[in-house]
């Protein structure tokens, strides 16, 4: 399978090249990004016989290209994710699909529309942690009553995640509280009910709130407490925290310990530790399979309508 890459040159997209390289039968014929001389360097150092261009439509435009990741800024993916599937090819866009929750439903209604595969990077539905809690639920082994989550950076200027400087601003809401509004959704199979949000003073120059907290209820009882911030210099990343009928988790990326710190193995629970060669995993799977993957957009746009409601609490504060 001959797949894409667009925004290769950044963080997010060199994960997705080099989870590619563990992944049998699928290279990289195209690689996209706006700077010519990085894009230069990068297929000199993943692949010669990778082609590089500065624009999307170009690269749609080769026959040999039958799929896409997008990891390019939020504000791009919704109106990039459609021109894909309407020049014929799978995407896999990089968390969330969209900012808002119009652009979601066209993104899915595109996909309908298509017949392609269409999947959002909600990449923690992958992470064996959370994969080993979800097959405990299937089995009906645990009983959420509560997830706890604390997602902190220091992000008070506009850099990525390699500390370089930002061509676009990220949000606390739309892109952050995505992981975890879907995944509580996910975990206990239900769509939050009932909302409250708060956030701190919005930053003069970034112009969003760099705080935030979030609570969420599901029909069956189940709470999730979600803290986020910008602010915080100190351990970076999403924490999370299972509160179980059976007993407490502790999941830490690719991690997973009790309620008193005992690690547990997640040997086993998938073919590799790395969530987004998982997600990469599966969309490929998808598209030779012709099934509707785990994390389509259709599946991932209850999180969208539930951040949607979200923001009008924050904006009737």
């Amino acid at each position: 399978m001959n797949v894409c890459v667009v925004g290769a040159t950044g963080a997010f997209g060199r994960k997705h090249l080099d989870a590619i390289r563990e992944i049998e039968g699928v290279r990289v014929t195209a690689m996209v990004s706006p700077e010519q001389d990085k894009l230069d360097q990068l297929i000199t150092e993943y692949g010669h016989d990778s082609k590089g261009f500065t624009n999307l439509s170009d690269a749609l435009a080769l026959d040999d290209v039958e799929a896409v990741i997008l990891a390019t800024p939020t504000q791009m993916h919704a109106a990039q994710a459609i021109e894909c599937m309407e020049a014929g090819k799978h995407v896999l866009v990089e968390i969330p699909m969209a900012d808002n929750i119009e652009d979601s439903y066209r993104v899915v209604e595109a996909q309908k529309k298509s017949g392609k595969v269409a999947m959002a990077g909600h990449t923690r539905r992958f992470n064996p942690s959370h994969q080993w809690i979800q097959n405990k639920i299937a089995a009906g082994e645990l009983h959420i009553q509560q997830m706890d989550v604390q997602t902190y950076f220091f992000r008070r200027t506009n850099t990525n995640a390699k500390g370089e400087a930002r061509c676009w601003t990220d949000h606390l809401l739309w892109h952050h509280a995505c992981h975890t509004v879907d995944l509580f959704q996910y975990q206990t199979g239900e769509q939050a009910t009932k909302l409250q949000a708060l956030q701190g003073p919005v930053h003069p120059d970034l112009g969003i709130a760099m705080d935030m907290s979030i609570g969420m209820k599901v029909p069956s009882g189940a709470i999730c407490t979600l803290s986020l911030s910008f602010n915080n210099d100190g351990p970076f990343g999403t924490f999370f925290r299972y509160i179980c009928e059976e007993g407490t988790y502790l999941a830490r990326y690719d991690d997973l310990y009790d309620g008193k710190e005992n690690p547990i193995s997640l040997e086993g629970v998938a073919v590799s530790n790395n969530g987004i060669e998982l997600i990469d995993r599966e969309f490929f799977d998808a598209i030779k399979t012709g099934r509707e993957p785990n994390s389509s957009v259709a599946s991932c746009l209850p999180a969208m309508e539930t951040l949607d409601k979200l923001e009008q609490l924050l904006e009737a504060e």
